[in-house]
């Protein structure tokens, strides 16, 4: 079990850390020591994933924090929160998201679900917690979870909230280039204006996880819903890796010294559906600043919030 580096009086924070790629983001940080504080919209859920956790990391410091990612207000006062259990955070880790629900869906501030929450619940968030990640020894790390699904599709300024035309799948896409593109983004800026921070993303290749269940399958009529959650999670299991192993490339992006501000990390098998972390192919759409500025800009306005 790789225990290196020693994160010990280093605080982490995952969101979506009650399952999936977040627990074993989580458990990979605990195990090297680091204080986990794990925002949740369950707390039923969460407790189980302190339990699930403690299980194998006995010594793990665990606290749990209240967040709806499709809530602004929730994510002000999760930040809020935050600040009151620690003076700094060394590790930010984007990760909880929605996949392609069956029918289009709202966050409480009327955005599209997948874009809300996937991205600008994410990008808030950060924003909110920027003094705390600057506070940190040599700066705190972002990593943001994309997707291969990221480089399928581009960015529909004139309907970015999918009001006009609903594609399940499409709004996914989307939301996981908008995740690569404000981590590039986040990355130039922090360089640019002196920020003690560090940016880079990863994705988990083609990782078994239960984002499947609460996605599309979980809105289509049963038994609609169980076939399609058993063959996309068949698939995901015959082509791809585990949850542990797609959690590797996010853990690398984290906390592996060759990993590079501005960079993006995933699986290096075929297609880069599983494998060894390393560096991860950019889509050429991602590689376009104008793009970035022009999403972060628009970001700020519809979240409120001014990262510089």
């Amino acid at each position: 079990m790789d225990k290196k580096p020693d994160l010990r009086g280093r605080t982490a924070l995952v969101t979506g850390g009650n399952s999936g790629l977040g627990l074993e983001v989580a458990r990979g940080l605990a195990r090297r020591g680091a204080r986990l504080l794990l925002p949740v919209r369950d707390t039923e859920r969460g407790q189980q994933a302190v339990a699930a956790l403690t299980a194998t990391c006995p010594q793990a410091q665990i606290s749990l924090l209240a967040l709806d990612l499709a809530s602004l207000e929730s994510v002000s006062a999760c930040a809020q929160a935050v600040a009151q259990q620690t003076d700094r955070l060394d590790f930010l880790i984007n990760n909880a998201g929605v996949m392609a629900p069956a029918h289009r869906l709202e966050t409480h501030d009327g955005f599209e679900l997948q874009f809300g929450v996937n991205h600008l619940g994410h990008f808030a968030l950060t924003a909110a917690l920027r003094p705390l990640l600057e506070a940190a020894d040599g700066g705190g790390t972002v990593v943001t979870v994309a997707s291969l699904a990221a480089g399928r599709n581009t960015l529909h300024f004139d309907d970015l909230q999918s009001r006009h035309r609903y594609s399940p799948f499409g709004a996914y896409q989307q939301s996981k280039l908008a995740n690569l593109l404000f981590s590039l983004e986040l990355a130039r800026r922090a360089a640019e204006n002196g920020w003690n921070l560090h940016a880079r993303a990863a994705h988990p290749g083609w990782a078994s996880t239960a984002i499947l269940a609460n996605g599309q399958g979980a809105t289509l009529p049963a038994p609609l819903g169980r076939i399609e959650q058993t063959l996309g999670g068949a698939v995901l299991r015959i082509m791809g890796q585990s949850a542990a192993r797609g959690a590797e490339p996010l853990l690398y992006a984290a906390l592996s010294p060759d990993a590079r501000d501005g960079e993006y990390y995933g699986p290096q098998g075929a297609g880069e559906r599983h494998g060894r972390p390393g560096p991860a192919r950019i889509p050429p759409t991602a590689r376009k600043p104008s793009l970035a500025a022009r999403l972060w800009d628009i970001s700020e306005r519809l979240t409120s919030t001014s990262m510089g």
